[in-house]
């Protein structure tokens, strides 16, 4: 094998591809707190509203899961101009990481409320809780501890997926590795370090996530 690594190029722009890591999770972190947002909203539209907004609320989730996410970044970032509504690529980005975030988050979410059998609720109900406390305890936290490891594993591949955003030119980790790329021609050794820096991220944010399930969804111990 006659190829030479050469590490030293990329470890010199270390703090650039830092910097583009702190971008991606910036820009995953968002996707991940409007995209919940959406799914509990998404799930509740298509479980208890009007035929109109169920039907808007399919449409939606089947255009989203049956396209390529690079499609619809494209849509968004060239297509939407057309139309008057120009983003710059962070927001673009942003946009759609929460679109097809979205759309996954809506159906998981949808299971788990429909996991909650009717007679919790009545038993809430008859305990004497309002409308919004039997909907935050009875349904929807339940509900988000059954569906908790699915949805944080949506997440994780939003971030994974988040690379796609480089082709618009936001700047976000691997969007870094190729202009390191282009400019020392190391090739291996860029895509071998971020490939790594990629794995550490995942890795954290799986922490992070069963930190917040501790804390949030834990039940509590017999004293």
């Amino acid at each position: 094998m006659s190829y030479q690594f050469n590490f030293g190029p990329v470890f010199a722009a270390f703090d650039s591809l830092l910097l583009g890591a702190w971008v991606t999770v910036q820009l995953s972190v968002a996707a991940m707190v409007l995209g919940l947002i959406v799914g509990i909203l998404g799930a509740a539209a298509k479980l208890f509203g009007g035929r109109i907004l169920r039907v808007v609320v399919d449409v939606y989730i089947e255009v989203i899961r049956n396209t390529p996410f690079l499609v619809q970044i494209f849509f968004i970032f060239f297509a939407l101009p057309l139309v008057g509504l120009r983003l710059n690529p962070t927001q673009a980005a942003i946009l759609a990481l929460l679109v097809n975030v979205g759309a996954y988050a809506i159906e998981i979410i949808r299971a788990g409320i429909e996991s909650i059998s009717r007679g919790q609720v009545e038993a809430g109900m008859a305990l004497g809780l309002g409308r919004i406390h039997v909907l935050r305890y009875v349904i929807l936290k339940p509900a988000l501890r059954a569906v908790y490891p699915a949805l944080t594993s949506q997440f994780i591949l939003l971030m994974l997926s988040s690379s796609v955003v480089s082709t618009i030119s936001a700047n976000d980790l691997t969007a870094v590795a190729n202009d390191i790329q282009s400019a020392t021609f190391s090739s291996f050794e860029v895509y071998l370090v971020i490939t790594v820096i990629y794995l550490v991220l995942a890795m954290g944010l799986t922490v992070v996530f069963r930190q917040i399930e501790r804390i949030t969804f834990s039940y509590p111990t017999a004293r």
